[in-house]
């Protein structure tokens, strides 16, 4: 067989993953990705006795399954591209080239992603990056950014416009790359390293360390108990709503409905400084852990919780109504920036605003873990891929989010009198780990060398999969229209530069 077959979270020796000829590397994966039940979550290359190994991951949602394949290239070898044959590989070979040097002779938009430290071709910088253009004297350029006009991480946008209307847009990102991964490597201590987890993306703390704390525990063979599961479901779930509350406050301020904006702003606040009660920090962080926890959810918490979202709750519902019962608002938000189905899937979307164009990612139902394998999620889904429908998505997974909440706290396992010690990490191990964060599908795997050391660690956020998607969104709107598309997707600009 061509490649592996393992769960979510499950460990296998790395040595079992064949290795093939390119040209039945390219075939295999590529082939895979025929079945739009399939997508890539991880494709990555890394240096291996003087070659590139690279390994793709691909996951089928229907089977709950991840395949795995690899194959050794030479560093600046000329290659044909699986770009060519699935348009969702095109990040993924842009990164490796930027990497290693390879060429991919028929990729359509070989270009720079990051500009790490540690890129093969120093010459290319940030500051000379060939923006596609037109020449025409009826079109003219709008250039925003890198420096943000609020407080987040830089980004560009260049505009191509026909008056007001929307051409094309290039987003380019890369100005704050942190090197993230290589310091996994680096440090040593496991402390250290949940650390780094909590810092991937400050909005998603509970789910890029969840990420890590299943990998971790699945290369130490550790198994968790029901209380440290189902702390990490709920916390996860806990962590959307809040999200999501925030960005229907950005969402109405961005089409200037300041009573959306103030309501939900001011509903947030109480859900997020929840965590700041349970584990002293408003963001989570310190909450998860592998192999234990620090801050067990107690009887007194669930109390708590309920008390919060009681008066949440009314206030939430009232609100929604209003916002979807208001022409004036209904008018920016629907038909504005649309990703069809058949876009969402050729380009690999992922998470909440691939289901609001009609396609079912979610890992919580497709790869599960933690309690969200007794809970039998049940993901929202729109069809019409517009503005409206992201805004619609949030509103309902609030909703949902808070239902299986009460479940979860209606039916929590006792905290465990004691966790089980933890071994160190398995020598020639490989994980994929996969969570569905508030965003969508966030990815972290992992290789041990042969004395348990991480050799190497790599990291998905899926605004890495959507920064295309807003980019299509906005294709044919006014200029205006652009801060809503953007909210309604909810990118981050440091979950792409690692």
């Amino acid at each position: 067989m061509n490649y592996s077959v393992l769960k979510n979270n499950q460990r296998v020796q790395f040595a079992s993953i064949p290795v093939i000829a390119y040209e039945s590397f390219i075939e295999t994966i590529s082939g895979m990705l025929e079945d739009k039940n399939n997508h890539c979550v991880n494709f990555f290359g890394f240096p291996s006795d003087n070659k590139v190994k690279l390994i793709c991951c691909i996951a089928s949602d229907t089977e709950s399954c991840i395949h795995v394949t690899s194959t050794n290239v030479e560093t600046g070898s000329s290659l044909p591209s699986a770009t060519a044959h699935n348009l969702s590989f095109e990040k993924f070979e842009r990164e490796i080239h930027e990497n290693f040097g390879i060429k991919y002779t028929d990729h359509p938009w070989l270009k720079p992603v990051r500009y790490p430290f540690y890129r093969n071709d120093k010459s290319q910088n940030i500051s000379n990056y060939p923006f596609y253009s037109i020449e025409s004297e009826e079109l003219h350029e709008v250039g925003v950014g890198p420096i943000h006009a609020g407080i987040i991480e830089p980004g560009h946008f260049r505009f191509l416009c026909n008056g007001e209307q929307i051409l094309h847009l290039e987003i380019q990102l890369g100005y704050q790359h942190r090197g993230i991964e290589p310091l996994f490597i680096e440090k040593k201590k496991l402390n250290e390293r949940v650390t780094l987890a909590e810092n991937i993306a400050g909005d998603t703390v509970v789910g890029h360390t969840t990420a890590f704390t299943n990998l971790w525990e699945s290369l130490c063979d550790y198994t968790p108990t029901p209380d440290l599961k189902f702390n990490r479901t709920l916390a996860l779930e806990h962590e959307r709503i809040a999200i999501h509350t925030g960005d229907l406050s950005a969402i109405c301020t961005d089409i200037a409905y300041q009573l959306g904006s103030s309501v939900y702003g001011r509903l947030r606040t109480p859900v997020i400084n929840y965590f700041q009660k349970w584990c002293g920090n408003r963001l989570a962080k310190s909450l998860i852990r592998p192999g234990k926890t620090n801050f067990p959810f107690t009887k007194e918490l669930a109390k708590e919780w309920f008390k919060t979202f009681e008066d949440y709750d009314p206030d939430f519902q009232e609100m929604s109504k209003r916002l979807f019962d208001l022409p004036s608002a209904l008018a920016r938000l629907e038909r504005t920036g649309v990703v069809s189905a058949e876009t969402a899937t050729n380009i690999g979307m992922v998470g909440m605003a691939a289901r609001a164009s009609g396609l079912l990612r979610d890992i919580r139902q497709t790869h599960p873990h933690d309690f969200y394998q007794e809970i039998g999620y049940d993901p929202v889904l729109q069809t019409t891929g517009d503005v409206y429908a992201r805004i619609n998505i949030r509103m309902e997974e609030i909703i949902e989010s808070m239902d299986y909440m009460v479940d979860l706290i209606n039916h929590m396992p006792d905290p465990a009198r004691k966790h089980p010690a933890m071994s160190a990490p398995i020598p020639d191990s490989f994980v994929v780990s996969l969570v569905e964060g508030w965003r969508g599908e966030i990815c972290h795997t992992a290789i041990t060398d042969d004395k348990g050391d991480l050799l190497i660690y790599k990291i998905k956020d899926p605004s890495y999969h959507n920064w295309l998607a807003l980019a299509l969104a906005v294709r044919n709107n006014d200029i205006s229209d652009f801060p809503i598309c953007n909210k309604s997707f909810g990118l981050s600009y440091c979950g792409h530069d690692l």
